[in-house]
């Protein structure tokens, strides 16, 4: 495609691959110029829009659309408190609680509450604004990576388990619910944004026969391939790990020009048989056996699809620990993390998305919702909110550079001053609108895929697992976790020292399946987000519990006092990830054990 002439229209950014790209640069540019006043138009319509809704009433606004007025009625909330609003919407009550626009449906975030997934209302019209935010990532790639409308991307996406609420309505996370629309798959012929998967492996809710098809179509597409990606960095090496697992099979189906036999989807059998696998293809099917058989797998991406240019993954938060892998079978490419999402609200976009991963930041887009800012402070109590001592937030406008806050949004679908829970550091400005590095997710302690399991959790699920130790006499005098991503999938690892009060008597300690089945209980006492990785999605191994020797939480504290740490403040970490304090922990270890199952899951919410 030839570049548009830039005396129409030159974006600070780079010039323009096409048309479509430069329409697309010149509504970032016009949004983040006029950023405030972008942000006051949102603010206005959202209010205007749902000003006869109860949640809207409750705080007497009156009609008033203007900011001062907004922040002086409505209190900075979270999801427990607008939860009875919620159940009542998901119970079957169809009234304006708190969009004046019907509920089509719940998206239900990767965070927690009490267990189970947060249940957010939407809105038909906030799959428009989504698509939106899709439609400038490209325009802003092409300013990097040219070409890239000449071969195809190879992503692995998959939809996941839904359910109905009581009263009807679906419930399912963000990208299943894109994945399912008519805006995807009924979307006109894009050559940026050609796929080597169909649409019916990546619909195909069993997660086995999806992954192998798309794998599949891959491999046969191998030589037009120019990007790989999946939505988080964990998918992705999943995917490798599959291709590890599996390449035998797949290349005796390219060899022979048949599909596996367990690929019994109706509809995906049909589509890859008939429009993909439609001859035998031997001369394939050597090369990926020679790629294979060794179990050389450094560079193992560029080796099977020579042209890939980039990797498209999302490698900030908690994800930067897969990075080391990731390099390690890219040989080394770029990793570009192009947007920043939640259930709740789309928010923005990575400008330079060819940067190292570490060098991240997002430029929030005005339009998305109405935004403000907490300013955060790790040693204060900002957490501690109330209705009577309302906190001052920053609008967006306003944000300053080097400092964190927490999130809150408004959107168009009805939250108000809602608290989303991510901690973001301000980097600098895009035109008036400000750019963030992620720093974390509020209260995570360990996270491997989508799961986010915190402190209070995690103790209330160890509590739960030793139990079983009461009958040995044993109690856990001291406790740590981990998240072990060197295996594929990444796992918990949880550290326990143990106090034997009956040390004398060899049957008094506990035996290898009750310390086996205490991995297991502490799986079934972690959230639902959580038991779905390990029992549908497959994208969370399972749990490890490593038994350390008497004194060695002492070594613990000794080591962190010598690196500074005050002796009368000190607490035992309940998560590491500082490579000396897990070798410490590691040269300590007595015994390993492993969750000898799955825990219990089922889509259904508890009731």
């Amino acid at each position: 495609m030839a570049v548009v002439d830039n005396s129409e229209f030159s974006s600070p950014l780079g010039p323009p691959a096409c048309e479509k790209d430069a329409k697309a640069l010149r509504f970032i540019e016009e949004t983040t110029t006029n950023a405030d006043l972008v942000q006051q138009r949102v603010l206005a319509e959202i209010l205007t829009q749902n000003a006869h809704t109860e949640y809207v009433n409750r705080f007497r606004l009156n009609g008033a659309t203007d900011r001062d007025t907004f922040k002086s009625k409505f209190p900075v909330v979270t999801y427990e408190d607008l939860q009875p609003d919620i159940q009542r919407i998901a119970n079957g009550d169809r009234s304006p609680i708190f969009s004046s626009h019907p509920i089509s449906e719940f998206l239900t975030s990767s965070g927690t509450s009490a267990g189970e997934r947060k249940l957010m209302p939407t809105i038909k019209e906030e799959m428009e604004r989504r698509q939106l935010l899709y439609s400038l990532l490209m325009p802003i790639m092409n300013l990097y990576v040219p070409g890239l409308d000449k071969g195809k991307g190879l992503y692995f996406l998959f939809v996941k388990a839904e359910t109905k609420t009581p009263g009807g309505l679906v419930a399912r996370p963000v990208l299943t619910s894109y994945y399912k629309s008519d805006i995807f798959k009924t979307r006109p012929y894009d050559p940026f944004n050609d796929y080597t998967s169909p649409n019916e492996a990546v619909l195909c809710a069993d997660s086995f026969q999806s992954m192998y098809t798309q794998m599949l179509c891959g491999l046969l597409m191998r030589d037009q391939v120019l990007r790989v990606g999946a939505v988080f960095a964990s998918g992705l090496l999943r995917a490798i790990r599959f291709l590890q697992l599996n390449w035998k099979q797949l290349a005796h189906d390219i060899s022979t020009g048949t599909l596996n036999p367990k690929i019994t989807d109706t509809c995906l059998r049909e589509c890859i048989t008939s429009k993909y696998l439609t001859n035998p293809n031997p001369e394939l099917a050597e090369f990926i056996s020679n790629e294979c058989y060794t179990e050389e797998w450094e560079g193992i991406i560029t080796r099977i699809w020579p042209n890939t240019k980039y990797l498209d993954v999302i490698v900030t938060g908690a994800m930067a620990q897969y990075i080391p892998t990731l390099e390690f079978y890219s040989g080394g490419l770029p990793m570009a993390c192009t947007m920043y999402a939640s259930s709740e609200c789309y928010f923005g976009v990575n400008l330079n998305p060819m940067c190292k991963p570490s060098d991240v930041t997002y430029t929030i887009m005005p339009n998305m919702g109405y935004f403000e800012f907490l300013p955060h402070d790790s040693s204060s109590r900002a957490s501690a909110l109330s209705r009577d001592s309302p906190p001052r937030l920053v609008d967006l406008a306003d944000v300053e550079v080097g400092k964190e806050y927490e999130l809150v949004i408004t959107t168009y679908a009805g939250l108000c001053r809602y608290r989303v829970g991510d901690v973001l550091e301000v980097t600098g400005f895009h035109n008036a609108a400000p750019q963030f590095r992620f720093v974390r997710r509020k209260n995570v302690l360990l996270s491997i895929d989508s799961d986010k399991t915190d402190e209070a959790e995690l103790q209330k699920a160890v509590e739960n697992a030793s139990s079983l130790l009461r009958d040995f006499n044993t109690t856990v005098v001291e406790y740590t976790s981990y998240a072990d991503t060197k295996t594929i999938p990444g796992h918990y690892v949880i550290y326990w020292e143990l106090l034997v009060k009956d040390n004398e008597t060899m049957n008094s300690h506990p035996t290898d399946e009750i310390l086996n089945q205490c991995c297991l209980a502490i799986e079934e006492s972690l959230n639902s987000v959580y038991r779905q990785g390990r029992v549908a999605d497959n994208s969370i191994g399972p749990l490890e519990i490593r038994v350390v020797r008497n004194g060695t939480f002492e070594e613990l504290m000794d080591y962190a006092i010598s690196r500074g740490a005050s002796i009368n403040q000190y607490k035992a970490p309940r998560c590491v990830n500082f490579t000396p304090i897990v070798e410490l922990l590691d040269s300590r270890v007595t015994s390993v054990h492993f969750s000898p199952s799955k825990p219990h899951w089922t889509p259904e919410r508890r009731r």
